[in-house]
């Protein structure tokens, strides 16, 4: 895989692992003091990052030649907070 992937799927990883984080400050803003725009913008770029991410992952795995497992555990990982961080760490640097 050339430079300018592996830059852009390290960098697709953070964003939107930070961006699912941001829920953590943005829901109680929403649900507590009913503030919802916060929570709109931040549920718009997330939403956004994910599916660059999802996409992402499987063309890097595509060119990587990863078997199935690693693109499980790729995909997984946007599915928990801290996840795209440690498959960043463990994964694409890995690779």
């Amino acid at each position: 895989m050339n430079s300018s992937s592996s830059k852009l799927l390290h960098l697709l990883a953070i964003a939107e692992g930070i961006s699912y984080l941001l829920f953590a400050i943005t829901v109680p803003l929403k649900r507590i003091y009913e503030i919802e725009w916060p929570n709109k913008i931040v549920g718009m770029a997330h939403g956004i990052l994910f599916i660059l991410y999802v996409i992402w992952c499987y063309k890097v795995a595509s060119d990587r030649k990863w078997n199935t497992k690693t693109l499980i555990l790729a995909e997984l990982a946007s599915l928990i907070p801290f996840g795209t961080f440690i498959a960043d760490h463990k994964i694409f640097k890995k690779q």
